[in-house]
């Protein structure tokens, strides 16, 4: 992680941290790195409901246009909508400005290179080197070769076409209900999902600037939960602020996180023939029931450290199409080049139109191991020491052992905090949480 970029962009505290004045540098400086080399350049920028995404906006505008770069304008859309217009209009970058599930007093800016993937670490360090050494790009266009900034009409419309020629499943007959987190995709979920011909109840759809995420949306999905049971809905989807992720909710009430999804669309994927090499990429933290649901459907399943960011790393390395994390941040690589809230949510609902079952008859291929998470406070110094120490080492192989691979014991090092942070699965929950202790306070006595 950088000084300036973390593993999702600048974020901070508008208009505190995240200042108009650094967003001009990275619209300034960034844009002209992104697009070094092209003839009169072309950068598409987005924005979820903040209060303090005019500001931004306007600052980065300005930025990329000092650089020579022409705005395309595409207003309130999810954070994917924006890699997916990078694309559809053959541009060569992107800007998203959101802080994704964060209260709406932080604020945040993505880069997209012309693919639509996130930058690479090699061209975000470049890129904040000269903004934090007070540095400018020697470019500074005079004339007609200023950038401008261009209103796309109707941008909306342009990701909507692209979701719905992901499926030829007819959602007519269904009854859908909707959380938008008063957040990025308020307008274009409904709509989309209403165009494939489903009966769609929406609440959390009127942002104000500072309502985005407030008790609602995929972080709060107990508001979805009552909505499904008072509508009677098949099926209940829960969006986060700049709509990347995804929590469904199923006819009886019963969250579905984002393991289970990749559990649902991956088995029919692999039936369907067109999982790639039949492997799905999760995270360490995706639930011991995920790997053991796909290794008795002849599913391999790929793990990385937590983060869509290495999930995505991975399947473009090995050439995978489905990965995700337990959050609900899902990659169909065939369609889009980040995590996609209502291109998860149009392919979970297409693979129950398509088997002629219920969310909760195709979720139930999952049994959820129940999850404990313990932290044990250490010396900051001390916190990756445990992969040293051998009497912690031999507890924990012992522990793993008695589990006889029902069970597994995962430990990470805070990346923030002076914790070491315990998780163990297992199938009973009292068991495993004195487990956790237990192990807890062995790494605070050898390592505090």
């Amino acid at each position: 992680m950088g000084r300036l970029f973390g593993t999702d962009g600048v974020r901070g505290i508008a208009n505190k941290e995240l200042t108009g004045d650094l967003a001009y540098k990275i619209g300034r400086v960034g844009g002209y790195h992104v697009t070094k080399g092209k003839k009169k350049p072309r950068i598409v920028i987005g924005m979820d409901t903040r209060i303090s995404c005019d500001m931004l906006e306007g600052a980065v505008t300005a930025g990329l246009c000092s650089a020579g770069v022409d705005v395309l304008y595409a207003g309130v859309l999810p954070t994917p909508a924006i890699a997916c217009l990078i694309r559809e209009l053959n541009a060569d970058g992107g800007v998203m400005i959101s802080a994704s599930h964060n209260p709406y007093t932080y604020n945040g800016i993505k880069l997209f290179d012309s693919s639509g993937y996130k930058l690479s670490d090699e061209l975000e360090e470049e890129i904040e080197n000269v903004i934090l050494e007070g540095e400018d790009i020697h470019y500074s266009p005079t004339e007609g070769a200023i950038g401008r900034k261009i209103y796309l009409d109707y941008p909306m419309g342009i990701y909507m076409d692209a979701i719905m020629r992901t499926t030829k499943s007819d959602f007519s007959g269904l009854k859908i209900a909707l959380d938008c987190a008063n957040g990025a995709a308020f307008d274009v979920a409904p709509e989309a999902l209403k165009a494939l011909g489903a009966q769609v109840f929406v609440i959390n759809n009127k942002p104000n600037g500072i309502n985005i995420n407030v008790n609602c949306g995929s972080t709060h999905p107990e508001t979805l939960q009552n909505l499904v049971k008072d509508t009677g809905a098949d099926i209940g989807l829960s969006f986060d602020g700049d709509a990347d992720r995804l929590i469904a909710v199923d006819q009886n009430g019963k969250i579905v996180d984002g393991d289970h999804i990749m559990a649902i669309c991956g088995n029919y994927m692999k039936k369907s023939g067109v999982l790639k090499n039949n492997t799905i990429v999760g995270t360490v933290m995706s639930n011991m029931g995920l790997d053991i649901c796909l290794k008795e459907r002849g599913i391999a399943f790929v793990k990385t450290q937590v983060g869509d960011r290495y999930v995505l790393e991975e399947m473009r390395r090995r050439g995978y199409n489905l990965g995700g994390e337990q959050s609900g941040h899902i990659i169909f690589l065939d369609y889009n080049t980040t995590g996609d809230g209502l291109l998860t949510a149009v392919q979970l609902i297409s693979s129950l139109v398509e088997q002629n079952k219920t969310l909760a008859e195709l979720s139930a291929i999952m049994y959820d191991y129940p999850q404990v998470l313990v932290n044990a406070r250490v010396k900051n110094e001390n916190k990756k020491l445990y992969l040293e120490d051998v009497i912690i080492n031999q507890s924990i192989i012992g522990l793993e052992s008695e589990f006889e691979g029902k069970g597994r014991v995962l430990i990470r090092p805070s990346g923030t905090e002076p914790l070491v942070r315990v998780m163990i699965e297992g199938e009973n929950e009292f068991e495993i949480r004195q487990k956790a202790v237990d192990l807890s306070k062995l790494i605070e006595s050898r390592l505090g």
